[in-house]
């Protein structure tokens, strides 16, 4: 399963950050100086309500084109800087969407959701220890940050730390009341660790909170298989198939169920079906993986082996 990211999509108007005031020079007319910075200053505010708009809009390049002239006009303007990293962010432009970031965070060395989406972008390019750092700094300017106990949390799990994350998950979850995400990730943690009793809880917490959690669905049935309790198990892969008809691993895993109980012809169509949705969604690796354990159902059936 992969780690979902939580990334917190906040667009700023400019009105909202709070930017150090800008000291004219005493030389050369000091008046006529703060005239050319005032005017900047506005043309800047300007062009990020102009992208943000664009972003409404659905406008995502002429967006980052407006964020970037707000950036140019006025380097201070940190809401300039944070909302280009979110649209670069959203236009797959990982490496430009951590400078932005950290541009935001230069501009306004306060700006915790900046330190919190730079260290998020960082964790997904895998640069974990930076991560860490700029997410502890996010923690310290906001400790009620949700997203940067998330993100934090993530960093453990990659770090392996299993017993530190389900904490950070958990001041997440608790500060973020309506998220599923972070007790989806304490189920996660608690299953690495092999507490599959604690993660069964926590997977239930997070479909509570969003009775349409594909991911935690598919997880419960994982855990109920590794217990052995196998219609349990090929019930929760049903759910994340019903919600997610597109779901090709739920299909996967409720093949091998069925290999489990004997049932091999319900296992062979199932697999079947599994195979060619991989395929049609280019998941070589899977379908190749799929079409092996249909291989293994053929042997099963002639008596060349036994089901495991």
């Amino acid at each position: 399963m992969s780690i979902r990211l939580c990334l917190k999509i906040v667009l700023l108007s400019p009105g909202l950050c709070f930017l150090p005031p800008v000291v004219s020079p005493i030389h050369a007319s000091p008046l006529l100086l703060a005239q050319a910075s005032r005017q900047a200053a506005e043309s800047a505010e300007s062009k990020v309500n102009q992208g943000l708009q664009q972003i409404q809009q659905g406008k995502l390049n002429e967006a980052i084109a407006s964020f970037r002239e707000a950036a140019k006009l006025n380097p201070r303007l940190a809401a300039a800087h944070y909302n280009l990293g979110l649209a670069l962010r959203q236009a797959g432009q990982l490496q430009p969407s951590a400078d932005a970031f950290y541009q935001a965070t230069k501009a306004d060395p306060k700006f915790a959701l900046a330190f919190a989406n730079l260290g998020a972008a960082l964790l997904e390019g895998n640069n974990i220890k930076q991560a860490r750092d700029y997410l502890t700094r996010a923690i310290e300017l906001d400790p009620k940050s949700g997203v940067a106990q998330y993100n934090l949390g993530l960093v453990l799990m990659q770090e392996k730390n299993y017993d530190a994350a389900v904490q950070a998950f958990q001041k997440s979850a608790n500060l973020s009341l309506n998220a599923p995400e972070p007790l989806f990730q304490i189920g996660q943690a608690y299953q690495q660790q092999g507490k599959l009793n604690e993660a069964m809880s926590a997977f239930q917490q997070a479909i509570q909170r969003n009775p349409n959690y594909v991911e935690a669905h598919y997880s419960l049935g994982l855990v109920s298989y590794y217990q052995g309790k196998l219609d349990q198990a090929l019930n929760g892969f049903r759910k994340a198939t019903q919600i997610n008809p597109k779901f090709a691993t739920g299909y996967y895993a409720a093949g091998l169920v069925f290999v489990r109980q004997k049932n091999l012809p319900e296992a062979e169509r199932v697999l079947r079906y599994a195979r060619d949705l991989f395929s049609s969604q280019g998941n070589t690796a899977w379908a190749k993986k799929t079409e092996q354990q249909l291989e293994q159902v053929k042997r099963i059936e002639r008596g060349e082996m036994r089901p495991q």
